[in-house]
């Protein structure tokens, strides 16, 4: 039996591109930036990470492919269009994601559970459509690699949508209403930096978890009764 080469954990970052972003589209670019000097920093950590940039609006444009930052030349960038369509996310990841996986078994890995981490600046444009694509993508049974999805949800968004959205109800946060969301965004970033660079220690150490960072700025959703 071939060796192992190591234990990796995919990451996808799910990124709302649409029109409503545009005020901020700096921030989001500053924000990325900083997650992928962040993880070449730690590049034994990074060694233990594979990450993945998808934009969302109308439709999912992949930025980056699941990558070993350290071996990354060029930042990958964001743009700004279209509407808030969640299920083209949701079934974009149910494709990708098994795909991604047997690539990395079939190259000598062991690989964790994905994660993924949402973020948007408002509600789905494509009303409950959303709904069947993500319960194929959570479900163990349809999905066998089927990811934690951590949601964040700043500007419009809704608490009760992103508890929908992410698969515990601790893995929920929207951005308190006071916050700026320039800076929401930044700490969006920061906040999935450190859980990427936790969780990879935490592999490197042969302890393996998923450790999730709330941003600062940003509360536990909690939906109304």
């Amino acid at each position: 039996m071939a060796e192992t080469r190591g234990v990796l954990l995919p990451a996808y970052v799910v990124a709302d591109e649409s029109a409503s972003m545009g005020p901020h589209h700096q921030a989001l670019s500053a924000g990325l930036a900083s997650l992928c000097n962040g993880l070449r920093a730690e590049p034994m950590i990074a060694a233990k990470v594979r990450l993945a940039i998808l934009g969302f609006s109308d439709d999912v444009q992949l930025r980056q492919g699941l990558s070993d930052m350290r071996t990354v030349e060029r930042l990958p960038m964001l743009a700004v269009r279209g509407a808030t369509n969640y299920g083209a996310a949701f079934a974009d990841l149910g494709r990708r994601i098994p795909h991604d996986i047997q690539a990395l078994k079939n190259d000598g890995y062991k690989v964790h559970r994905p994660v993924a981490f949402f973020l948007s600046d408002g509600q789905p444009t494509d009303g409950r459509h959303w709904h069947e694509p993500h319960r194929r993508l959570v479900d163990r049974e349809a999905t066998p690699f089927a990811p934690n999805i951590i949601a964040c949800g700043i500007g419009s968004a809704r608490a009760d949508t992103m508890l929908q959205v992410a698969t515990r109800r601790e893995f929920a946060f929207v951005a308190v209403p006071s916050a700026d969301i320039g800076t929401a965004i930044a700490e969006f970033f920061h906040a999935l930096t450190a859980s990427l660079v936790a969780s990879g220690r935490a592999l490197a150490g042969g302890e393996p978890q998923l450790v999730v960072t709330r941003p600062e700025q940003f509360r536990l959703a909690i939906d109304e009764v």
